[in-house]
């Protein structure tokens, strides 16, 4: 009995410590680089959705733009074109069937002027930007090129933390363009630099690829400028929170041009004008011709008396 007991302690013995064995930790380096095989990525917390849409006549540049959006951002969602006539509305509605909770839709209006919406769906707030100076990746033909999916540096300009305005656009900004830690599609590192910048109270955007071997910036596209036009405090609607005093419609600005070019046509046509006014005129004046006393010569016996006397004032 004493023999079954002890084989029994030693059993127990070596199970528990089986169980109270910790498993083995395997430390990575500090340095990784795009070379190396990916690491076996955790549950990501930052659960950051955006959905990018547009709606339908939209331009063949305004189309390549919202898919060079779509490329830089892994963890955005698409969906086909809307109705140009539906409400803004609409889009918070999409973006609770596709489960995302940031958004980002382009309107175009005229085939000329291009709108683009950031809102936090479905409480607020939200922004409208006229989008201006667009050049897409394919344009630009840059020779810098960054991997598919990589986290972006975002730099911004000092101003955004002199504003109230641009502060709150910052932090919008930093949640839709930042992508999230482990996100399935995102590479676990950092290989380009997305640049907003503040220049005549507009903001501009650009794309710059990390260099890996000097570390220095190659520009990559696309690049825009936004011109903030309001802030609303709910997502497409709501009280309007800022608007911006230097923003000028782009049918104003049409309109100002035009009015550049008749003003020189309304100078010419005035100028005509006030040179027939200085002209004279009348009845008395119709057989006058201007050139005739280029042609009032002295004929020559006039002339040599006139010699002569002349000459004989300076003898005498």
């Amino acid at each position: 009995m004493a023999k079954k007991s002890n084989k029994r302690k030693l059993k127990t013995e070596i199970k528990a410590k089986n169980v109270t064995k910790e498993p083995e930790v395997e430390v990575l380096d500090a340095i990784r680089y795009s070379d190396e095989p990916p690491i076996k990525k955790t549950k990501w917390l930052n659960k950051q959705r955006v959905l990018v849409l547009a709606t339908r006549g939209i331009t063949y540049r305004d189309r390549h733009l919202m898919n060079n959006i779509k490329q830089m951002l892994p963890h955005s969602k698409s969906e086909p074109k809307m109705e140009a006539k539906d409400l803004h509305l609409v889009v918070n509605e999409i973006c609770e069937m596709k489960n995302c909770n940031k958004s980002i839709f382009f309107e175009n209006r005229k085939r000329k002027d291009l709108y683009m919406w950031i809102s936090n769906v479905p409480n607020g707030p939200s922004a409208k930007f006229l989008v201006e100076n667009v050049h897409t990746m394919q344009e630009l033909r840059m020779t810098g090129n960054c991997l598919k999916g990589c986290r972006p540096l975002l730099s911004f300009d000092p101003m955004f933390d002199k504003h109230i305005h641009y502060s709150l656009l910052k932090e919008m900004f930093i949640q839709i363009f930042g992508i999230p830690n482990n996100h399935p599609k995102s590479q676990p590192f950092f290989d380009h630099v997305l640049s907003f910048n503040i220049l005549d109270h507009k903001i501009w955007f650009r794309n710059y690829q990390i260099v890996e071997e000097d570390g220095s910036l190659a520009e990559i596209g696309p690049r825009f400028v936004l011109n903030l036009i309001k802030i609303f405090d709910s997502s497409f609607s709501g009280r309007i929170l800022y608007s911006n005093p230097n923003y000028v419609s782009p049918n104003r600005h049409r309109r100002q041009l035009k009015n550049m070019v008749s003003n020189k046509y309304k100078d010419r046509i005035s100028a005509k004008k006030g040179r027939e006014n200085r002209e004279p005129k009348g009845t008395s004046y119709a057989d006058v011709d201007q050139n005739d006393d280029i042609f009032n010569t002295i004929t020559p016996e006039v002339a040599k008396g006139v010699a002569k006397n002349v000459f004989r004032r300076n003898k005498d």
